[in-house]
């Protein structure tokens, strides 16, 4: 790959700035008047951790049914359970969107002081968030977006696109490394029909575009053990030969690698999806085809709990200098591969 102009031009100004640093540092400090005060510079203070008001959280995710939905749920509630003036009102999870919304509009009837929403459905829960929000109750949305900006404070999720993109780097730099050339690269995708699936199967596409490859194969699953595991059937039936392998989710993963021993191939390597415990442990042992897991990690569960309180104590991020909590926040899709894997196995989620 060719250096891009951006990077060229970085690496002049870095030179340019290295040359001249005490010149413009003089210049900056000289354009006042002598004697004239100059205008502090702003920056981060406090102590998030101290404690503040006491706030209620109420809190609403979907049945914990999959095992990343499971550990957002256990994270949230162990991230509350860190704060003396948090109490933590838990609804019970459900898959019947009705029935979320109805819990969302109980909490929101009860006054709790802030709410963390993880939505069955973004499109579906929105007009309860909005209905919170306009009662004066903050709102901080969780992974899966609310139609309409209006119907949440802020933001936290994974970034679906760089999940993808960076499965596609480990994978083009796996491929070198082993010197396959021309290779076959197949994806297990999520369920189709959700935008975070789009979101992924587009950045991994755009990534190996970069590096000159394609995905020659694709399925998509559903996000469960059962439909890993007929979807990967169905694709190593239909493939002789097989370089590379990205599975979106470690959960439907268990499935993935129970077609892929049933049928006694491991001419390839796979890369997981979201990080579970189980997948670590298989790349710590390196005794399996599974290689690396990209992360989308059930953490922004205990951050969004952190938020919460944050906002609903009417206090910012200390290291930040705003006074504010920022509008959103992405959290960053990690490679966990046999190198770094002992830094990431706090992070891992049972499947």
């Amino acid at each position: 790959m060719t250096s891009s102009p951006v990077s060229g031009r970085r690496g002049f100004l870095l030179a340019g700035g290295a040359l001249g640093a005490g010149t413009l540092l003089a210049g900056c400090t000289s354009n006042a008047p002598a004697g004239e005060k100059q205008d502090a510079a702003v920056s981060g203070g406090g102590d998030n951790a101290a404690p503040g008001k006491q706030v209620t959280i109420g809190f609403s995710a979907p049945a914990a049914d999959h095992g990343w939905l499971a550990a957002m749920t256990t994270n949230a509630r162990a991230q509350a359970e860190q704060y003396s003036d948090v109490t933590f009102n838990l609804t019970e999870g459900s898959n019947d969107v009705n029935q979320q919304i109805a819990h969302v509009e109980t909490l929101v009837n009860q006054q709790v002081d802030v709410l963390v929403v993880l939505p069955k459905d973004g499109k579906a829960l929105t007009n309860a968030a909005r209905r919170a929000m306009d009662a004066g109750i903050p709102v901080v949305n969780v992974d899966r977006v609310f139609d309409s900006p209006e119907a949440y404070r802020a933001w936290i999720g994974g970034d679906n696109y760089g999940m993808g993109a960076n499965a596609a780097d480990f994978i083009a730099a796996e491929l070198r490394r082993r010197g396959i050339s021309d290779p076959v690269i197949a994806e297990i995708a999520g369920t189709d029909s959700l935008p975070l699936t789009q979101e992924r199967s587009s950045g991994f596409r755009d990534g190996l575009s970069q590096h000159d490859l394609s995905v020659s194969r694709r399925v998509a699953a559903d996000f469960t053990v059962e439909s890993g595991q007929r979807e990967a059937a169905n694709l190593l039936q239909a493939s002789d030969r097989i370089d590379a392998i990205w599975n979106h989710d470690d959960d439907q993963g268990i499935g993935v690698l129970a077609a892929i021993e049933a049928a006694g191939r491991d001419e390839f390597f796979l890369v997981g999806g979201a990080g579970s415990s189980t997948m670590m442990k298989h790349i710590q042992a390196d005794n399996r085809v599974v290689k690396a897991t990209v992360l989308y990690s059930p953490s922004m569960a205990s951050s969004a709990v952190s938020l919460a309180r944050l906002l609903a104590q009417g206090r910012g991020m200390a290291a930040l200098a705003e006074h504010e909590i920022p509008r959103s926040m992405t959290t960053y899709s990690a490679v966990v591969t046999k190198a770094n894997v002992e830094e990431y196995l706090d992070l891992g989620f049972s499947s």
